[in-house]
């Protein structure tokens, strides 16, 4: 399985870019796993009253909710990528939000500020809003993936990294 992270500030372009890497990814027939960090505070997929919120509130420490269409397992606690990542049994793993990780990075950004102050290391690519503007900061590749997601995932297929 290979692993890698979309990152960048509200409204530069990371869903959108995650969608269409995807959706390419699945195209050249890979399979596709993908978690969504979410930094929200107030964030929590079950609501207060319902079944599941009971059995937490009880003292299940996982929960499961299986519906006729998905399954959802909830656990109470905030898990490590690390911990995550062995329900996944797909060839690819997109990180949505997910700066933090030690894993390769394509950094979506608004502005040239907001990539010089998010670049590091890890950062093989830049895509996003940023896109529509530039083709390159520095010496790295900004690809619009609108316009050019062959590139892109030809990129992550190369840079994600093996777990």
């Amino acid at each position: 399985m290979k692993v890698f992270t979309i990152f960048g500030v509200s409204k530069s372009g990371k869903t959108t870019t995650a969608e269409l890497v995807i959706k390419e990814l699945r195209r050249r027939g890979y399979s596709v796993g993908s978690v969504k960090d979410i930094h929200f505070e107030q964030f929590a997929i079950d609501t207060p009253g319902t079944n599941t919120h009971r059995h937490m509130v009880a003292g299940s420490q996982m929960v499961v909710a299986r519906g006729l269409y998905e399954t959802d397992i909830l656990f109470q606690s905030r898990l490590a990528i690390t911990e995550l990542l062995p329900f996944f049994n797909h060839d690819f793993v997109l990180i949505e939000g997910g700066n933090e990780e030690p894993l390769p990075k394509i950094l979506t950004a608004k502005s040239c500020s907001e990539i010089e102050t998010r670049l590091d290391d890890r950062v093989f690519a830049i895509a996003g809003v940023i896109s529509n503007i530039c083709g390159q900061y520095k010496e790295m590749p900004v690809i619009n993936a609108n316009t050019n997601i062959g590139e892109l995932v030809d990129l992550v297929i190369k840079k994600a990294q093996d777990f």
